[in-house]
């Protein structure tokens, strides 16, 4: 039994690697990130464009993780981002299910199956999210490695330097993603009950698992002038849009029926309950099982508080696979059989015939698309993971780079309205360096180089895009869209010919004029001096909740006001 339950973690880490590697794939955000790491390898600091201080990445540790891969000599970044990933959301299983056998270890050995790994794995946006160049690989480590040490903390490993590195461990999950804070915050709860420590032990963990989290957000604030990464802006993630979030939590549970494996999880856990072997803690083990629940329970919450997102099932994953971290691996005992068996036939199921109804184009109902299949079928590449993929798809985006060479003076590149689509127009500049706006920043900031400012209208890379207003019904994630003449006022002395441009350029101007508004473009733009991170520091807050009118004429007004 002990052999089998060995070569089970291996079998699920192998597993993993083999399902990930044949969806294996990197998305446009994937490329986004990419280009903040080119920046920091490149001297520039962790920006999307050099001299314009954004913060376009939600991941800092997956930003820290790639830019330390890249610096090795010969590492391409893509293919880095797609392995590292990949690497990451294995042994995060693997210890998943040896955290499992950990915890539901009895006096005697038990054979395990490992029913939540299988149900995670079986979920298609898992297998597509296990690579895509985004931090889901370091969510599912992190997720795992710390309930891994808490599992080891509840069997009397309470000295020593486990509880240290758990409460580190936990303190970082912020940086990973923001909404992971619920789990930690929850987690470290359970670590403090469970040790029971002298108030100079608690100050000492409390340090321990805030240092990181609280140096960043100085340096964050400081440098970007923002309380929050510009994504935040970008999606509005304060603001409630419960119909939105239902939508989407729908779109994920009921496309795979996700109430059975549910179900049966609960079932198998009453049977363990009821069984109670190995609890000779009961206390520290009911915690630090249900404690990965009722955070996952949480973070799908708050996922569908902020409306969710437009990438079919990516944004519930974490809360996924809190939820069946304490069944990734069960002792299959009669009591646990029939719910066990139940999870299997579903799981065929689910492999052979459970996928959402859009296919490769996005739900014109929802927003929602499947990501991988989307890009996979537009680019007409099986699997793309290299930047070059996206460019010899995209026609547009492989035009604009001979057309940003051969402009002679920093230009402002627009797509020719009286032309076709993919020709691309310089206009001549006025703040020294060429900028260039699309729709998809990763694909554009992958062929242009560093030097060149990419942007967008959505405000994940614009700094003005992401504090004005969203549009009304705008599509989930994408509901900022700023128009053109911010841009034309923004960066030329003169305006643009486009039908019905001028007055709006005119207002856009008179808006940016705004002291408001300047001191925001300061944040971002102005050199960074000691005296320039103190005012960021200060002005913060106020900074972070302020929203101007994404109509220029409108913002004119209230700055008139």
């Amino acid at each position: 039994m002990a052999v089998w339950n060995a070569v089970l973690i291996a079998a699920g880490v192998a597993m993993t690697w083999w399902l990930g590697w044949r969806q294996r794939w990197i998305a446009d955000d994937g490329l986004i990130v990419l280009r903040t790491v080119r920046q920091v390898l490149a001297g520039n600091g962790p920006v999307f464009n050099a001299g314009e201080r954004v913060e376009v990445n939600t991941s800092t540790a997956w930003t820290a993780v790639l830019a330390i891969a890249g610096s090795f000599p010969g590492v391409q970044l893509d293919l880095a981002a797609v392995f590292v990933g990949l690497t990451f959301a294995a042994l995060g299983i693997g210890l998943g299910i040896d955290a499992a056998r950990r915890l539901h270890h009895g006096s005697r050995p038990v054979v395990l199956v490992p029913v939540g790994a299988v149900v995670l794995l079986v979920l298609p946006p898992a297998r597509d999210f296990l690579t895509s160049g985004l931090e889901t690989g370091l969510v599912i480590l992190w997720l795992s490695g710390s309930w891994w040490l808490l599992v080891r903390i509840s069997r009397g490993r309470r000295a020593g330097p486990q509880p240290w590195l758990a409460a580190v461990t936990l303190g970082a999950g912020p940086l990973i993603r923001p909404e992971l804070g619920i789990y930690a915050l929850l987690c470290l709860l359970v670590l403090v009950g469970m040790l029971r420590p002298g108030w100079r032990r608690l100050l000492g963990l409390g340090a321990a698992a805030g240092a990181l989290p609280v140096v960043y957000e100085i340096f964050r604030v400081g440098y970007y002038g923002l309380l929050v990464p510009a994504t935040a802006l970008a999606k509005e993630a304060a603001r409630t849009r419960w119909h939105n979030g239902v939508v989407y939590l729908q779109d994920t549970v009921a496309t795979y029926w996700l109430w059975v494996p549910a179900a049966c999880a609960l079932l198998v856990l009453a049977a363990l309950v009821a069984r109670g072997a190995g609890w000779a803690d009961r206390w520290a083990t009911v915690a630090v099982t249900v404690t990965p629940m009722v955070a996952g329970l949480l973070t799908a919450l708050y996922v569908v508080r902020v409306g969710g997102d437009f990438m079919h099932g990516r944004m519930l994953l974490p809360a996924v696979t809190a939820l069946l971290l304490p069944v990734f691996a069960v002792p299959l005992t009669l009591p646990t059989l029939l719910p066990v068996l139940a999870v299997a036939v579903w799981a065929a199921a689910a492999v052979t015939g459970m996928r959402v109804d859009y296919g490769s184009r996005i739900d014109p109902a929802t927003g929602i698309v499947d990501e991988r299949a989307y890009w996979s079928d537009s680019v007409d590449v099986e699997h793309p993971v290299t930047a070059r993929d996206y460019l010899q798809g995209k026609s547009i985006v492989r035009r604009s780079t001979p057309a940003v060479a051969l402009a002679d003076q920093p230009s402002l590149m627009l797509v020719d309205w009286g032309r076709a689509y993919d020709y691309w127009r310089p206009y001549p500049a006025a703040r020294g360096f060429t900028t260039i706006q699309f729709y998809n920043l990763g694909m554009m900031g992958a062929a242009h180089p560093l030097d060149v400012r990419v942007i967008d209208h959505m405000g994940l890379a614009a700094p003005l895009a992401a504090q004005s207003t969203p549009e009304l019904g705008g599509r989930i994630g994408h509901d900022k869209g700023l128009p053109l003449a911010w841009l034309i006022a923004d960066q030329v002395d003169r305006g643009i010919p486009t039908p019905g441009s001028d007055e709006r350029i005119r207002h856009a101007r008179q808006a940016l004029a705004c002291p408001r508004i300047q001191e925001m473009l300061a944040s971002v733009r102005a050199p960074l001096t000691p005296q320039r991170f103190w005012h960021n520091l200060i002005g913060a807050p106020e900074r972070t909740a302020m929203r101007f009118s994404r109509l220029p004429e409108r913002a004119a007004e209230q700055c008139a006001l």
